[in-house]
This record gives C-alpha cells, sequence and structure tokens, in this order.
C-alpha cells in the first residue's frame, strides 16, 4: 500500500514557500517615505541666515560730513605749509638778490678808487677847475649814493682793523706815557661800502704801540 506524502497547501492547492524565504524578502520592512505636501514645503523654505555686518554689534559707517570735515582741514593743512614754503622762497631770492647786488656794486667801486685817489691829489694841486671840478663833484656824488663812503681823520682813535700803520712816533715821556695810539695823520683814506671794507685808509700812528692788525 503506497503512502502519500501532503505537504500544506496555501490558497487553492499552492505550495507554501518556506519560512526561510518569507523572512528574506525585501518587502518585510518598506522604507516609510515622507508626505508629498511636507518635502515641497522643506524645498521651498531652505533656513534663512542673518546678513553680516546688519547685526546689532556691526560697526556703523562713518558719516560723509565728517569724512568730508576730515579731508577739508588736511587740504587746508597742505595749502598753509605750501604759503609757509613760499613765503621763505620768496624772502630768500630777495636776500640773494641783495647779496649780488651789494657785491656788484663793491668790486665796481673797488675798480674806481684809483681814479678817486687821482682826482684827490689833482684836486689838492688845484688842478681840477672850472667844468672839471663840476664833474668831480658829480662823480662823487653819484658814488656816495651807491652807498661809497671814506673814512680816516687825523686825530682819530687808531684801529688796526679799518687802518693801516705806516708810520709810528711813540709818546714822549712823561707827558705824553700812556696816551692812547690816535691817527697823526692820514696818507690815504679808506672805502667802504655797506659795512664792507674795500680798503683800509694808511695812517701815520703816534702813541702807544697798536696791536697787531687780526
Amino acid at each position: 500500500m503506497n503512502r502519500r506524502t501532503h505537504r500544506p497547501t496555501g490558497v487553492r492547492g499552492l505550495a507554501r514557500p518556506p519560512l526561510s524565504i518569507i523572512r528574506d524578502r525585501p518587502d518585510d520592512n518598506p522604507a516609510v517615505l515622507p508626505p508629498h505636501d511636507s518635502r515641497a514645503k522643506e524645498t521651498a523654505d531652505p533656513p534663512s541666515a542673518a546678513p553680516s555686518g546688519h547685526g546689532p554689534a556691526a560697526a556703523q559707517p562713518a558719516s560723509p560730513d565728517a569724512a568730508l570735515r576730515a579731508e577739508l582741514r588736511e587740504r587746508t593743512a597742505d595749502l598753509q605749509r605750501l604759503k609757509a614754503e613760499y613765503d621763505n622762497y620768496r624772502k630768500r631770492v630777495h636776500r640773494d638778490r641783495l647779496a649780488v647786488g651789494e657785491i656788484a656794486v663793491a668790486n665796481v667801486l673797488q675798480r674806481l678808487l684809483p681814479v678817486l685817489d687821482a682826482l684827490a691829489e689833482a684836486t689838492e694841486q688845484g688842478a681840477v677847475t672850472g667844468g672839471f671840478r663840476r664833474v668831480a663833484d658829480a662823480l662823487e656824488a653819484e658814488l656816495a649814493a651807491l652807498g661809497l663812503e671814506s673814512f680816516g681823520t687825523p686825530g682819530s682813535p687808531f684801529d688796526p682793523t679799518v687802518h693801516e700803520a705806516v708810520t709810528y712816533t711813540p709818546a714822549e715821556p712823561p707827558a705824553d706815557a700812556g696816551e692812547r695810539a690816535v691817527c697823526a695823520a692820514v696818507v690815504r683814506p679808506g672805502y667802504r661800502v655797506g659795512g664792507q671794507l674795500l680798503r683800509p685808509a694808511q695812517v701815520a700812528v703816534r702813541g702807544e704801540p697798536p696791536p697787531p692788525a687780526p
């Protein structure tokens, strides 16, 4: 007698699969997806961040008026400095021009000193008369207008810085002992212009020995 093995059957006689196969099926734990509306909302509304520089602690920009005032002060200081430099430049140029003019005049006058010596000698001899006297007087007046000054008179104290001793007469004791040196006579007058010595006066000295010239 043959025995038949009976397998459990499912619905309408289908064979029921093994349990191990059922547990390994991927459909047992399906992934749960969020609803369509919530995903769309997350995509449409991203997290917003506060813009930098506009927070309460951010530094406020400088006022345009303050910047203009600062620039105005700087430009004013520059102009004042330029004006001071220009004033100093004008003064320096003026001094240089005066110095150059004085040097030029002194050089010309120094070349004329021999002419004045000859004119003075001719006047002492009585050779300058009439029209020549008027020419000599006009020449001396023009040279004086340029600042030429003669010096050296008998009896004036001897000054080695402007006098040149050509002769020396010592004091006679006891009456003249300690007598200060003076110009006893003027051999040739000296000249100066604008405080500048052109030529020392040649004099005859009487009194104590004159100190040496520096």
